[in-house]
């Protein structure tokens, strides 16, 4: 069985009738899935109720009361955008609070079972910054779920893996200069936000940049996987792995250049599994319902069916 956190509530963030991260994403994700030959082996969660955990707490590690705030205070006015990508709606703010919850629910379910487990939440979140949102992120996602891990008993490292098209930049800023936190990610260069330089390696040598150019395909990322990711991930032993994952590299994807295939990222997810069985997958970007839904299929039917 593999636990997939989910909830019709993230479809209340609305972002515009032509905006790309849209509630579609999800509701074509849930069809795949519950269409797969294994269906029955996927767990359905609700995330915690965000009035049953010290949410405020959580999102404090990462995001300042100011900050928070701000985002609250837009949706209470009906909303508006934080930069012109950044749309926030009346629901926006609860709806994000919630998809912290699922994703802390995410590292609960792993370290409670030692398998991985499946975030099918929205907005996405590696480019929001501690004191600003941008790229269609709210709220920190997989860096309040690093720092909450390690609050959580015999967690002493996290490693992050962000596989979007696009580079974390949020999340890096975040977790840089944390020792116990180590962030890995493959991107498009040039392409937005136009961050993640390879020379970067973190305070702690804790970074690892990985720029992909135009038209990469998965003859460039396996070797890179097995030369340079797996080394990374493999030294650093993180008790738990958390995956930014995105979809946006596939060849159809509207916001890339890069040409994966939906196969492709059930080949990541093996790589991954190499490192540890402790794995939260999070959903960030990917725009091309299609692809986006049948590499989440991809996903998590490698993590039912390894080795």
């Amino acid at each position: 069985m593999l636990a997939v956190i989910y909830s019709d509530e993230f479809l209340e963030h609305k972002t515009g009738r032509f905006h790309p991260e849209r509630p579609e994403r999800l509701t074509s994700i849930v069809a795949a899935l519950k269409a797969a030959a294994w269906a029955d082996q996927l767990q359905w969660r609700s995330p915690t109720p965000i009035d049953q955990r010290p949410i405020m707490t959580d999102l404090g590690r990462v995001h300042p009361p100011t900050y928070i705030e701000q985002i609250q205070q837009l949706a209470q006015r009906g909303g508006g955008y934080l930069d012109p990508d950044t749309p926030v709606s009346p629901r926006s703010y609860d709806v994000a609070l919630l998809a912290v919850s699922a994703w802390l629910d995410g590292v609960d379910q792993v370290l409670q079972t030692g398998n991985p487990a499946f975030v099918l939440a929205r907005p996405p979140g590696h480019h929001a910054l501690s004191d600003c949102g941008m790229g269609f992120c709210l709220f920190s996602n997989a860096a309040i779920a690093a720092y909450y891990a390690l609050e959580q008993p015999g967690i002493n490292r996290v490693a992050i893996l962000d596989w979007d098209v696009h580079h974390g930049n949020g999340t890096q800023a975040i977790v840089e200069k944390h020792p116990q936190i180590a962030y890995c990610s493959l991107h498009e260069s040039p392409n937005y936000p136009g961050t993640g330089l390879a020379t970067e390696r973190g305070l702690h040598n804790n970074v690892l940049n990985l720029p992909m150019p135009m038209g990469s395909t998965m003859a460039s990322y396996q070797p890179l996987f097995e030369e340079k990711v797996l080394p990374f991930l493999g030294s650093f032993q993180p008790d738990l792995l958390i995956v930014s994952a995105g979809y946006d590299a596939n060849h159809a994807d509207p916001l890339s250049g890069i040409s994966l295939k939906p196969e492709d990222y059930g080949i990541f997810t093996q790589y991954c599994l190499e490192v540890t069985s402790k794995i939260v997958f999070g959903l960030e970007g990917g725009y091309d319902l299609p692809t986006l839904s049948q590499s989440v299929v991809e996903t998590i039917k490698s993590c039912l069916f390894r080795p």
